[in-house]
């Protein structure tokens, strides 16, 4: 199976953290569903991925709710006429919690969507207004409740931690406001500060250190404190950040994680098909006209063996299953389980006979682990 991804790169304002490729130039929104349009049509003759093969879909950015009804009408018949969505079981758009009014809401089912994933980042308006999100922490539940009433039963939000002066106590009061609104999948990531964000630039001049041990310790609690929470919550913890109710996982990401091909349509989208990864030209200008002029801006790679290894080891053991070690030559699997000796006996990996994982300890330092595990 595979999965199809389009970024929407439309925002109405731009958060302080955010690394992904996005603009707030809303009058370009026509002429960039109409690129994306061609570029599925064109891409499509190619046979990337055949309509049978389809099993997800997900927009995301961006602000893809900053998209109107009629351009998500537009995008889905393409998506249909293309690759056909008969096999389609997963269909997900990210928004933002002041866009879904009780009309965008009930308008999402009619387009064959099935899941929304919100961006919810926190509940203090004070934290909010940090992160120059446009949305206030009174709109989370209206906007949630509007999607249960439009008729949705796969929601997600996404949370985040470790913000300047935050403690323990706040944290707990973000999981329980998250708790509260029982969706079914939840996503909570540490605030870091990324080279090229306005938040990078603002630490940069003000001459502030973005970590210490001292924050590091308190990161490690707040996420040893979101994973006690949510697992006793019946939440299954099956992606470093992710956590989901039985069912519920994100089939789109985990396809990531699986090694299982997709195509990304649109401005910085990234496509995979098991031996060669391609992405598209990180600015919209460039890729409209490129695709307007029938020459689209892109670059690709072949992976190499190493380079397939190495990508296995980073997307694989962010799971709880781990990597399978029969997806290696015998080769790679003799010099991962030399490399991975001193974790296991520290008790930062399992092995079993069929699988290498991260134990909980291990999370903690999974960069560190899963880099050691390379081939360099």
């Amino acid at each position: 199976m595979a999965g199809l991804y389009i970024h929407i790169p439309f925002c109405k304002s731009r958060c302080i953290y955010c690394g992904f490729y996005s603009t707030t130039d809303m009058a370009l929104r026509q002429r960039y569903v109409d690129a994306v349009c061609r570029e599925m049509v064109a891409r499509g003759t190619r046979c990337e991925v055949r309509g049978t093969d389809l099993e997800t879909i997900y927009l995301g950015g961006g602000t893809p709710s900053q998209l109107t009804v009629g351009q998500l009408k537009q995008l889905f018949h393409t998506i249909n006429k293309v690759y056909g969505m008969e096999q389609v079981k997963e269909v997900t758009i990210e928004c933002n919690p002041d866009d879904v009014t009780e009309e965008y809401a009930a308008a999402l089912p009619q387009l064959g969507i099935n899941r929304v994933s919100m961006g919810v980042q926190t509940f203090d308006n004070q934290r909010l207004h940090f992160l120059r999100r446009r949305h206030t922490a009174e709109q989370i539940p209206v906007a949630i409740q509007r999607l249960r009433d439009a008729g949705f039963h796969n929601i997600s939000i996404d949370l985040m931690y470790g913000f300047p002066g935050e403690t323990l106590d706040d944290w707990q009061h973000d999981i329980d406001k998250a708790l509260a609104m029982n969706v079914e999948h939840l996503s909570a990531y540490c605030l870091m500060v990324e080279e090229g964000t306005v938040l990078y630039e603002q630490m940069r001049k003000e001459k502030s250190e973005a970590r210490n041990d001292s924050t590091e310790e308190l990161e490690r609690q707040m996420y040893e404190q979101l994973i006690d929470r949510l697992t006793a919550a019946g939440y299954e913890h099956y992606e470093i950040s992710n956590f989901a109710r039985p069912g519920f996982r994100s089939h789109h990401n985990s396809s990531y994680w699986q090694d299982v091909p997709y195509v990304g349509i649109g401005a910085a989208a990234h496509s995979y098909d098991g031996h060669r990864r391609s992405w598209n030209v990180s600015d919209i200008s460039q890729y409209m006209r490129g695709i307007e002029n029938g020459q689209p801006v892109y670059e690709s790679e072949e992976l190499d063996a190493d380079t397939r290894y190495n990508d296995r080891i980073t997307v694989a053991l962010r799971t709880c299953e781990g990597l399978r070690l029969d997806e290696l030559s015998e080769q790679q699997r003799n010099y991962l389980l030399r490399s991975a000796r001193r974790y296991v006996d520290d008790g930062l990996l399992q092995l079993t006979d069929t699988h290498i994982r991260l134990t909980r300890r291990g999370l903690f330092v999974s960069d560190m682990v899963m880099s050691d595990l390379m081939i360099v």
